[in-house]
């Protein structure tokens, strides 16, 4: 049962934490960085993928060993790594093999993706713990 709460907990939290910088904070950056790169409309199905199976591994690499010792910093830690080479991976193939990908754009997709997933591993952390 707690697994299923930690679950839920961190994919609520990634999503609506990367939907406000998305379509808020950094619509504009990623647009003008993007261009003609950027999909309009938005690909939903493969999106809505991406976010449940993402918070599967961050449950089991981040949430998860932060459940059975360290509590909600050793997840934050734990999810920032992940993030962290989870985005390096996506951004930095797409710098090798796709032409005009623009090296500003996956600097800052990776420190995203790598603070976004610390807050949602710490967020599902703690509520995990509550139960």
């Amino acid at each position: 049962m707690q697994a299923a709460i930690a679950y839920i907990a961190t994919l609520i939290a990634f999503v609506a934490i990367d939907l406000v910088w998305l379509g808020v904070v950094a619509k504009d950056f990623y647009r003008s960085e993007l261009g003609a790169l950027m999909a309009d409309p938005i690909n939903w199905p493969p999106g809505v993928a991406f976010y449940l199976v993402f918070a599967v591994g961050v449950v089991i690499f981040a949430v998860q060993p932060a459940l059975t010792s360290g509590g909600v910093m050793r997840a934050a830690w734990l999810g920032l790594m992940f993030g962290f080479f989870a985005y390096a991976t996506y951004d930095l193939t797409n710098l090798a093999v796709m032409k005009g990908f623009p090296w500003r754009m996956a600097l800052v997709d990776i420190a995203w993706g790598s603070v976004l997933t610390a807050m949602a591993a710490a967020i599902g952390t703690a509520v995990a713990q509550r139960f």
